[in-house]
């Protein structure tokens, strides 16, 4: 059974008095082991979250505990943490090897100790025939995993990374994300990863905190914020959605894991079949994922798909985006580009989908994570 790593309690960051709180009354338990994505848009909060952790910047009101022990005010050298950084923040007077060993020498292990620690630590990043090489003179990706491996070589107590892939370009950032994951399994280092890109979160991590407005509006696994979002950021800021308006009609059944089967009232639509939390009732919001939504340009057999007019097609590679306007709405979906005859600007077509692919959103407008 995993036990708590890292425990935040009512966290909060107030710059001045009077402005709104960077970070406001956030709660947070990470599990040894796992690596947990703070998730959100420039200015959510969440690298004043990172930095309260590190202990670089002290928090207004709250608490953060590391294996039981409250490390709120305490200095960030007596905090064990690795971190790295954007920058990744190599020292260029120093090789490959002496960077790595810095964190060491700063807490006086032996030199014998230091030795096997650093080449144990540029093995596992797969440097280890670069040791003595000058920082400037590697390539963006191999600096990313020196200031990896100089954070691992301490055994922290959590590993922090603070967007340390956005300087790479985009196939390497795909690659280094493999990496730093499978690195960070085989150590089982606690680790909180700041990031806007939702790509990386949802590969990466094991829980994700979607932070907007300093508040974290969801905490879950990568399925859980994706195909079960609580709120409208939730879903938008994670992959494309279409929503829609509805009104709860009745309460059919349980769907399983705490969720009922709903008829809904989608505006200017009809009746539909829905899922969502069960005890729902009132007006809220439906989300469905673009690729939940089937598409036909031939007469459909659901004789609950609903007739529009496809507007814009759009090729992305191995699928399609195809926007269909049904009335005044403009329903998102996407294709494979292997599905049978591609539909064309001004057709007609046909769309339907599964009552479970309609999630109501339990939450209508902001809201902290419960």
């Amino acid at each position: 059974m995993s036990q708590t790593k890292l425990s935040i309690v009512d966290l909060t960051k107030r710059y001045a008095a009077g402005l709104e709180p960077a970070v406001d009354r956030l709660n947070m338990q990470v599990e040894e082991g796992h690596l947990v994505a703070l998730l959100g848009p420039s200015g959510c909060g969440k690298t004043t979250t990172l930095r309260m952790v590190a202990g670089l910047m002290d928090p207004t009101a709250g608490s953060i505990t590391v294996d039981g022990k409250e490390i709120t005010h305490t200095p960030v050298n007596k905090r064990g943490m690795g971190m790295v950084f954007q920058s990744y923040a190599l020292f260029p007077h120093m090789n490959v090897e002496q960077n790595v060993a810095f964190g060491l020498q700063m807490r006086q292990t032996p030199k014998a100790e230091q030795k096997k620690r650093v080449a144990a630590a540029l093995d596992m990043v797969q440097l280890g025939h670069l040791g003595k090489r000058q920082t400037r003179e590697l390539s963006g990706g191999q600096q990313q995993r020196i200031a990896l491996a100089r954070a691992l070589v301490v055994e922290p107590t959590l590993l922090l990374l603070d967007e340390p892939l956005s300087n790479l370009d985009a196939k390497l950032r795909e690659t280094m994300r493999t990496e730093i994951r499978s690195i960070q399994q085989r150590t089982r280092a606690t680790t909180l990863f700041v990031t806007h890109d939702q790509d990386e979160a949802l590969d990466m991590a094991d829980r994700i905190a979607v932070m907007n407005g300093g508040l974290i509006e969801q905490f879950g696994s990568p399925t859980e914020v994706y195909e079960r979002p609580r709120t409208h950021f939730v879903a938008n800021f994670i992959g494309q959605a279409n929503f829609l308006q509805a009104t709860v009609v009745s309460e059919v059944g349980p769907a399983g894991a705490g969720e009922s089967h709903y008829k809904v009232d989608i505006e200017g639509l009809g009746g539909f079949g829905a899922v969502g939390s069960a005890g729902l009732s009132g007006s809220h919001e439906l989300v469905i994922r673009p690729h939940r939504l089937k598409v036909t340009v031939a007469n459909a057999a659901d004789r609950d798909a609903i007739k529009g007019t496809i507007e814009r097609v759009s090729y992305t590679g191995d699928a399609l985006s195809v926007a269909v306007k049904v009335g005044g709405k403009t329903f998102n979906t996407q294709l494979l580009t292997s599905s049978g005859d591609l539909p064309r600007p001004g057709d007609t077509a046909y769309l339907s989908w599964s009552p479970e692919d309609a999630y109501i959103l339990p939450v209508n407008g902001k809201g902290p994570a419960s």
